[in-house]
C-alpha cells in the first residue's frame, strides 16, 4: 500500500547563528496534508524558528525544505503561494481598514479578485462588521483576527498558527477554533504553537515536542496519551493508617497527608494493578468508600519530557 506523500517535508534542517548559538538542531519532520500538527515546546525551544525557515522568512543555511515536492529554495514563489502564516506579533498596517489590508494581502499573491472569498472569511471570524473599520481602533484580539483573515487571503493549502490565541478572551479563542476546524475539513493543512496545550490536546491529530532546538517526540496524539499517560486513582479509606501495609508496599500507592486516602498511579495501558491492589485491600480488611480516577493530560506528560530532556 503506497502512503501518501507528505505535504511538507523537513529535511536535517539546522540553524545556528554567528555567535555560536544552535536554534535548530538537524530537524527532521513531515507533515501529512490535512492533519492538524501541534508544535508543543517551551519559549526559546526554537518553535518560531522552525516555522519561519519552513515559510522562507528565515534563510536556511543546513538541510531543506520540501512543500509538495517543491523545495523553498528552488520554487520559492510557489511553495510562498502554498502558504498562510499568522505570526505571533500583532504587527499590521494600523491605519488601513480590515477590508482593504486583507484585500491586499490577497492581490500579493497574484490572486484575482474574489469579494465573496474574503466575505466569507472576515465572517467566519466575527469581522464582517469591522471591514471598514481602521485596524488601529481594533483590541488586540479582533488585531489577531485580522492577522487570520490576511494569511487565508490567498486561500493558501497550508496555515502556520504562530501562538493564534496568545492575548484572546475565551470567546474568541474558542470561535478560531471553531475556524481551524472549518479550515481542516475543507483539505486545509495546520501547524499551530500553543501555550494553552489543553487546547492543542483537544484539536491536534499529531504532536511534536521540541526542546533546545531538537525535536525529542513526534506521536499520534492518541498513542502519546495511551503510551505516556498515566492513571491517578485515589482511595478514600473508612478509617485512617498510620503507615502502609507490607503487602501493598508493592504498588505505586503512597498515603495521603490525612492517613485515609490512597493515591495509586499506573500506566494508562495496565488496568490490571488497581483490581490487584483492591483484592490486597479487602484481605487487609482495609474498608474504603470511594474510589476516583483522573487521567494525566497533554500537559503533564509535556512538562515530564521537557524535564526529563533538562536532565
Amino acid at each position: 500500500m503506497n502512503l501518501p506523500k507528505p505535504i511538507i517535508e523537513i529535511i536535517n534542517l539546522s540553524k545556528e547563528y554567528q555567535n555560536g548559538f544552535e536554534a535548530l538542531k538537524s530537524i527532521n519532520l513531515n507533515i501529512n496534508k490535512g492533519e492538524i500538527f501541534a508544535l508543543l515546546g517551551p519559549n526559546g525551544a526554537g518553535k518560531t524558528t522552525l516555522i519561519n525557515m519552513v515559510c522562507g522568512i528565515v534563510n536556511i543555511h543546513k538541510g531543506s525544505v520540501l512543500i509538495s515536492g517543491h523545495n523553498t529554495l528552488n520554487d520559492y514563489r510557489k511553495t510562498r503561494a502554498m502558504i498562510g502564516l499568522v505570526p505571533q506579533e500583532l504587527t499590521s498596517e494600523s491605519f488601513e481598514t480590515v477590508w482593504s489590508t486583507v484585500n491586499f494581502s490577497r492581490g500579493l499573491f497574484g490572486k484575482d479578485s474574489n469579494d465573496l472569498y474574503l466575505e466569507k472569511v472576515l465572517r467566519s471570524l466575527s469581522l464582517w462588521d469591522k471591514k471598514n473599520s481602521s485596524i488601529l481602533t481594533l483590541s488586540g484580539g479582533m488585531k489577531r483576527r485580522v492577522l487570520i483573515a490576511k494569511a487565508l487571503a490567498h486561500e493558501p493549502e497550508i496555515i502556520f498558527l504562530d501562538e493564534p490565541t496568545a492575548g484572546v478572551d475565551v470567546e474568541l479563542r474558542q470561535d478560531m477554533w471553531g475556524v481551524v476546524r472549518q479550515l481542516r475539513e475543507d483539505g486545509v493543512t495546520i501547524i499551530l504553537t500553543t501555550h494553552y496545550i489543553e487546547e492543542a490536546q483537544k484539536i491536534a491529530d499529531r504532536i511534536a515536542i521540541i526542546n533546545q532546538g531538537e525535536l525529542i517526540l513526534v506521536k499520534d496524539k492518541e498513542s502519546l496519551m495511551q503510551e505516556l499517560g498515566k492513571k491517578y486513582i485515589k482511595i478514600q479509606l473508612i478509617d485512617s493508617l498510620s503507615e502502609l501495609p507490607e503487602q501493598i508496599k508493592r504498588y505505586k500507592v503512597r498515603l495521603n497527608n490525612n492517613k485515609k486516602e490512597l493515591i495509586y498511579t499506573h500506566e494508562s495501558s495496565d488496568e490490571k494493578g488497581i483490581s490487584s491492589l483492591l483484592e490486597d485491600l479487602s484481605d487487609l480488611k482495609i474498608s474504603y468508600n470511594d474510589i476516583k480516577t483522573k487521567e494525566s493530560s497533554l500537559e503533564e506528560i509535556f512538562v515530564g519530557l521537557v524535564k526529563r530532556g533538562l536532565t
